[in-house]
C-alpha cells in the first residue's frame, strides 16, 4: 500500500483517468477531497479507495491534479522525470530528428530545430522543450513541474549539452497555475544575436528570450513544405503570416508573389527580414488584421490563400464562438479565390475537433455556394506527436483545398 496522500474522484467521474488522461480538474473530485501543497505527490483514487494513478498536486490551480503515471509502483521522483525527458529524446531521434553529429547525443553542432518535448504526448504534462540549433528552451506551463524546474534543467544541461537553455512562462499560464512568470537565461551563455536554424532549406532566425511562445512554430515545418508544391506559379495571400513560414517555402519553391499580412508589427519584421536572408524578393508585407483585412471593399484576388490563425478556442466552452470565427476567416478566403484556386486552412484550436472543422468548412461552401474539395488532410510534424488517451494532442489541423 502506498503512504502517499489520495485525492478521491467522485462516483462516476474515474473512466477518463482509466484511459489515462493526464488531466483531473477540481470539479471531478469529491467536496471532501484534502488540499495538499503544490507539487506534492499524491494518490488518484476512486470513491471505494480503488487506486486510479499517481500525480502532482496544484491547490493554485482549475487542473487541480496532473497524473504522470498508471504503476502504483512507480515514484515521482527525479529519476522518474530524468527517465521520461530520456524516452521523449530517443522518440525524436526515432522520427528522425536530432541528427546531431557527435556520439554522445548532444544537441551541440546541430543547425536544425526540433521540439524535443511535447507536454502530454511525452507523459510531461505541462513541460514543453525546443532545441533551435544549439540552444534549448524550455516552457513550462504547470506549477508542479515549475516546483521540479532545477532537477529538470539539470537533466536537459547534463544530457543535452547546450549552449544555451531559455526558461519560458507566460503570464496567463503562470497567473491560473500560481507560479510567478519567467523569461530568461536559465543556464549556459546567450548568443549575441538571434539564433539562427535552418528548416526546409530556408535560413531563419529567432529571438528566444522574448518571442512567441518558445520562439517560433515547429509544428507546421512538414505542411509548409507540402502546401508549396500546390503553390507553384500562384500569386497566394499568406495571412497570419507570423515570421513568414508558409509563404518563405511557397516563395523559395516558385510561388510566383507572396502577399504576407500579420497585425504585428514584429512579426513582419521577422518575416521580411527572413525573406532578405534567404535572397526571396516576391514578397509584399502589409499591416493588418485578418477579419478587417477580408472585410475591406474591393480587395485583390489571389491564386492561393494561406490561413493560419491563432488559437480561437482555449477550452471547450470558447467552441462555439471558434467556429464562428473560423467560418468568417475562411468565407473571406474563399471569396477571394476563383475556380480551381487553392486554400490552405489551419486550426491550432485543441478543443476544436477535426470534425468540427471539417463541418464548419461544409458549412462555408454551402453558404458561399461553392466547392470545397480536401486534397490533403495532414497534422502536426513528427516531433509533436499525438499521445490517443490525451485527444487535445491531435490540435493541428492542416487542410489544402481545391475551391471550385
Amino acid at each position: 500500500m502506498s503512504n502517499l496522500p489520495s485525492v478521491v474522484v467522485k462516483p462516476s467521474r474515474q473512466f477518463p483517468f482509466l484511459s489515462r488522461h493526464p488531466w483531473v480538474h477540481v470539479r471531478s473530485l469529491a467536496e471532501t477531497a484534502e488540499t495538499f501543497p503544490l507539487g506534492q505527490e499524491v494518490d488518484l483514487v476512486q470513491h471505494d479507495g480503488t487506486w486510479l494513478a499517481r500525480g502532482l498536486f496544484n491547490p493554485n490551480s482549475g487542473l487541480r491534479v496532473r497524473l504522470y503515471t498508471w504503476d502504483r509502483d512507480q515514484n515521482l521522483d527525479d529519476a522518474f522525470f530524468g527517465q521520461r525527458l530520456d524516452e521523449a529524446i530517443a522518440r525524436r531521434r526515432l522520427a528522425g530528428f536530432l541528427d546531431s553529429p557527435n556520439e554522445q547525443g548532444t544537441v551541440e553542432g546541430v543547425t536544425s530545430a526540433a521540439r524535443l518535448v511535447f507536454s502530454e504526448s511525452d507523459g510531461l504534462s505541462g513541460l514543453i522543450v525546443d532545441q533551435y540549433a544549439d540552444c534549448l528552451v524550455v516552457q513550462i506551463a504547470a506549477g508542479a513541474i515549475a516546483a521540479r524546474q532545477t532537477a529538470l534543467l539539470d537533466h536537459l544541461q547534463n544530457r543535452l549539452q547546450p549552449r544555451a537553455i531559455f526558461l519560458r512562462t507566460d503570464a496567463k499560464t503562470a497567473k491560473k497555475e500560481g507560479i510567478d512568470q519567467q523569461e530568461g537565461l536559465a543556464r549556459g551563455q546567450a548568443p549575441s544575436e538571434s539564433t539562427l536554424y535552418e528548416q526546409n532549406g530556408i535560413q531563419l532566425s529567432v529571438d528566444l528570450e522574448h518571442g512567441q511562445k518558445t520562439g517560433a512554430y515547429l509544428d507546421q515545418r512538414d505542411n509548409h513544405a507540402v502546401a508549396a508544391k500546390y503553390l507553384v506559379g500562384r500569386r497566394v495571400l499568406d495571412m497570419c503570416c507570423y515570421a513568414g513560414g508558409f509563404g518563405l517555402v511557397a516563395a523559395a519553391r516558385g510561388a510566383a508573389h507572396i502577399t504576407a499580412v500579420d497585425s504585428s508589427d514584429r512579426a513582419l519584421e521577422l518575416a521580411a527580414a527572413n525573406a532578405q536572408r534567404n535572397g526571396l524578393q516576391q514578397f509584399t508585407f502589409e499591416k493588418a488584421d485578418c477579419f478587417d483585412y477580408f472585410a475591406k471593399g474591393d480587395p485583390p484576388m489571389f491564386d492561393a490563400v494561406v490561413l493560419d490563425p491563432p488559437r480561437f478556442a482555449g477550452s471547450r466552452r470558447q467552441v462555439d464562438a471558434a467556429i464562428r470565427a473560423y467560418a468568417k476567416l475562411n468565407r473571406g478566403a474563399i471569396d477571394r479565390l476563383p475556380p480551381g484556386g487553392i486554400l490552405v486552412t489551419n486550426s491550432c484550436s485543441g478543443s476544436v475537433s477535426r470534425s468540427d472543422f471539417l463541418n464548419m468548412l461544409v458549412d462555408v461552401g454551402r453558404r458561399a455556394q461553392r466547392d470545397v474539395i480536401v486534397l490533403e488532410s495532414r497534422s502536426a510534424a513528427a516531433d509533436h506527436p499525438m499521445r490517443v488517451s490525451c485527444p487535445e494532442t491531435d490540435y493541428l489541423k492542416c487542410f489544402i483545398c481545391e475551391v471550385r
